[in-house]
């Protein structure tokens, strides 16, 4: 695994990917040490880092941060990078495929998500699977919100999820 931390003006954001693509991403944070303690919790860093080998993940690297630096200054633009949910279990990644569909600027609830998976009474199960997403903006998980339009939960924080939507002009 390969990891890439860089300050935005939202705060310290990090990066891990594989060969295969883009595995985690640490939403802003107020210091470096906060996203480097958020990878090691997510069992992404194993030592290696992306000045070495591993070209692949080093330009999954690469493009994510170009991604996320474009997205968090306000010059949203579509991306097209792998994802490496290898391990994760099949009802988080139809939840994480449904949320990719979700336009840039649009909110669905979580029934909503739901009922696109084809099981309209696991909206709470989908606020799980949002929950866990560990590769958030690249899977929109803070473009869900509650069936009352309340903003729900997101694990980067309420402020950080109100900061996202009102960037895309969704509230």
């Amino acid at each position: 695994m390969h990891e890439t931390i860089f300050q935005t003006d939202w705060g310290w954001v990090g990066v891990a990917a594989s060969s295969r693509g883009v595995r985690a991403i640490v939403l802003p944070k107020p210091s470096r040490r906060a996203v480097e303690c958020d990878l090691q919790n997510a069992g992404t860093v194993d030592g290696t880092s992306s000045n070495g080998t591993g070209k692949a993940a080093a330009l999954h690297l690469k493009a994510a941060r170009a991604f996320i630096e474009a997205y968090l200054d306000g010059r949203a633009r579509p991306f097209n990078l792998p994802l490496d949910l290898e391990g994760q279990p099949r009802f988080r990644r139809k939840v994480w495929e449904v949320l990719q569909t979700i336009p840039y600027g649009r909110v669905r609830s979580y029934g909503w998500v739901a009922r696109k998976i084809g099981k309209p009474k696991a909206a709470r199960a989908v606020g799980g699977a949002c929950g866990a997403n560990p590769v958030p903006l690249l899977v929109p998980c803070h473009r869900v919100i509650a069936g009352d339009g309340s903003l729900g939960g997101f694990s980067g924080g309420l402020g950080v999820k109100k900061r996202l939507l009102k960037l895309e002009g969704a509230i």
